[in-house]
């Protein structure tokens, strides 16, 4: 085992997104054999759950200034260049190439992709693991990511799976990049952005729980304003 951590680059990314593949397989196997009361209300359990880890991580903040400039600033960024589109235009795309029916497709392939990529565990399992150490965040959060990603196969289907891509793309990138970013990636900075997180998870709970549409990957910028402005700030 640590042999091939220590041998395959960003290798706890990797195991990170076999976990979400094996878990969504597992969910799809689930959801094929569960009533649709049964996925409903799991649906919606998940939902609330969302809204709950938004709630807290974003209590993380040492400054409303500078998660409100980074919400908005970033939100306005994101419409610019409608990140939110080319997403799910992407899972529209995918489902297409693999034929699936399941019209949460799409829907399940973006909540997915932001919750595994939002939290602090995203971006410290990364500095960890770039810079040489053993990647124990991201084993653990590989076991939390594979029970998740069963529950929402189990009750949004396959789109889950599908976002193991960009977790690999985010974490890994973040990966290789850790000797650049891990000496401004202090403790304050990563509340920040965990903080931010927590309000695009917010508004993935809303989606979810279908409350409120909310163009939550077109706050995904927000993320990086928040990393400059506490740097800057903090």
């Amino acid at each position: 085992m640590d042999s091939f951590f220590s041998g395959v680059p960003a290798a706890g990314s990797i195991l990170n997104a076999l976990a979400i593949v094996a878990g969504s397989l597992a969910g799809i196997a689930l959801h094929s054999r569960l009533p649709e009361r049964y996925t409903s209300i799991t649906f919606q359990g998940l939902g609330l759950l969302t809204l709950f880890l938004g709630v807290h991580m974003a209590q993380r903040t040492g400054s409303f200034l500078v998660m409100a400039f980074s919400i908005v600033g970033g939100a306005l960024l994101g419409e610019f260049f409608d990140l939110d589109g080319k997403l799910n235009r992407l899972g529209d795309w995918t489902r297409r190439k693999i034929r699936s029916k399941n019209e949460k497709f799409t829907e399940a392939f973006v909540a997915a992709s932001l919750l595994y990529c939002v939290g602090s565990m995203a971006i410290l399992g990364a500095i960890e693991e770039g810079l040489g150490d053993f990647p124990r965040l991201f084993v653990t959060k590989s076991l939390m990511d594979g029970m998740a990603s069963a529950a929402m196969a189990a009750s949004i289907g396959p789109g889950v799976l599908f976002s193991a891509v960009p977790v690999l793309l985010y974490q890994g990138g973040m990966t290789l990049l850790a000797g650049t970013v891990q000496s401004v990636m202090t403790g304050p900075v990563v509340d920040e952005v965990c903080a931010v997180g927590g309000l695009l998870l917010l508004g993935i709970g809303l989606n979810i729980l279908e409350i409120k549409k909310i163009k939550a990957v077109n706050m995904l910028p927000a993320l990086l304003f928040a990393g400059v402005l506490a740097s800057l700030f903090g």
